[in-house]
C-alpha cells in the first residue's frame, strides 16, 4: 500500500458537497501514486462511499478500498453497533454504495461494549468466507480490546483484526505508550487518522492568527474550544511546532506527516483533504525524512505518549465518560 492513504471523510455534505470536485481530488491522488482509499458508511450518511464508488469504477482491482461500520446510520437502535445483524446488513449497503463486489478492509469503527467481540468477529469471518470482505480491522480501539480481539480470534477460530486505525499526530501521542507497541507485537498494521491533528497542524493555527474554522468546531467542539486549558496548551504547542518547522525549512504539514510515517509501527497515514489545495499541500510528505535533532525538539514540545485531553483520543471509555461507573450506588 502507499505510505499515504486518501481519507474520504470530507467528500460529501460533511465537507465538499461538489461530487465533480471530489472526483478530481481522488483522481489527482491516484495519479500521484496513492492506491489506498479509506471511507466509512457514516461519512455524510453514505454519500462519501457513493463518491468513492464513482471514482473507482473501471479501476477497482488496482486499489485498496477500506470502509467501516458501527456508527449510527439512522434513528433506530438496530441501525448502529457491532452486532451480527447490523454488520451483515450494513456491509451489503456499503457494497452497494461503493459499487463493488468486495471490500478490501472492513473495519469496526469503534468498540461496542454491548456486543461480545466473538459475535462481531464471527459476523466478519462469515463475510470473509463469502468473499464480500478480504480483511478486517479495528478503529480507535483501546489496547486492552485490541488484545482481547486477537485472543478471541485465536481461541474461536475467527478472522483476526489485521489493522488498527487510531488517532496519531505530533499533538496526539497517547497511543505511543501501549497501542503502537501492542500492534507491533501482534503484527497489526497501523493506519493513523488525523495526522494533522484535525487541522491544528495545518499551519493556520498560530497564536494570534485566525481560528480553526467553524466547520470543525461545530462538529466536535470539545477539540477546539480555546477556553479549556488543554486546548490552550495545544495551541501553544502547535505554535512552537510551527516555529520549529520554519527553522527547519519545512512546511508544518510535511513535518507533521513525516513524523507520523517515521514510527516503525505505522503502515500508511490517512490524509483527509477537502480541496485540491489541501491535497497538493500534503503530497510530497513521503519524501521528507526529519532528523534526530528535530525529533528531539518535537519530544520537548509534546512529550512522547501524551495527549492534551480525552477529546483527542477519539474514544472515551464509559468508565471515564459516565461518572456512575466510578461511584458506588446506594
Amino acid at each position: 500500500m502507499s505510505e499515504l492513504c486518501l481519507g474520504a471523510m470530507m467528500f460529501g455534505v460533511w465537507g465538499n458537497p461538489d461530487h465533480d470536485d471530489a472526483l478530481k481530488i481522488i483522481d489527482r491522488a491516484l495519479d500521484a501514486g496513492i492506491n489506498f482509499i479509506d471511507t466509512a458508511d457514516v461519512y455524510s450518511g453514505g454519500e462519501s462511499e457513493e463518491i468513492v464508488g464513482k471514482a473507482i469504477a473501471g479501476r477497482r482491482d488496482e486499489l485498496v478500498i477500506a470502509t467501516k461500520v458501527n456508527m449510527a446510520m439512522g434513528e433506530g437502535a438496530n441501525m448502529r453497533g457491532n452486532s451480527r445483524r447490523w454488520i451483515v446488513k450494513e456491509c451489503e449497503n456499503s457494497l452497494r454504495r461503493l459499487g463493488t463486489e468486495y471490500i478490501d478492509l472492513y473495519q469496526i469503527h469503534r468498540p461496542d461494549l454491548n456486543t461480545d467481540i466473538d459475535e462481531t468477529l464471527g459476523a466478519l469471518t462469515d463475510l470473509v468466507r463469502q468473499g464480500k470482505v478480504r480483511y478486517v480491522g479495528s478503529s480507535t480501539f483501546p489496547p486492552s480490546q485490541i488484545v482481547e480481539a486477537q485472543w478471541t480470534a485465536e481461541r474461536r477460530g475467527r478472522e483476526r483484526f489485521v489493522s488498527e486505525q487510531p488517532p496519531y499526530s505530533v499533538l496526539v501521542r497517547g497511543i505511543e505508550s501501549e497501542t503502537l507497541p501492542i500492534c507491533q507485537k501482534y503484527n497489526i498494521g497501523v493506519i493513523p487518522w488525523s495526522p494533522l491533528g484535525g487541522g491544528w497542524l495545518s499551519g493556520k493555527w498560530r497564536k494570534g492568527v485566525g481560528d480553526i474554522g467553524s466547520r470543525r468546531a461545530d462538529r466536535v467542539p470539545g477539540r477546539y474550544d480555546l477556553s479549556t486549558p488543554g486546548n490552550q496548551a495545544k495551541l501553544d504547542a502547535a505554535d512552537a511546532l510551527g516555529r520549529l518547522a520554519d527553522e527547519s525549512g519545512l512546511t508544518l504539514i510535511h513535518m507533521a506527516l513525516a513524523f507520523v510515517l517515521l514510527h516503525p509501527a505505522v503502515t500508511s497515514a490517512i490524509i483527509g483533504p477537502r480541496t485540491m489545495e489541501h491535497l497538493e499541500g500534503q503530497l510530497g510528505a513521503t519524501d521528507i525524512r526529519i532528523g534526530e535533532d528535530i525529533l528531539d525538539r518535537i519530544d520537548e514540545i509534546v512529550p512522547p505518549g501524551s495527549n492534551f485531553s480525552w477529546s483527542d483520543a477519539g474514544y472515551v471509555p464509559p468508565a471515564i465518560s459516565d461518572a456512575k461507573t466510578r461511584r458506588r450506588q446506594g
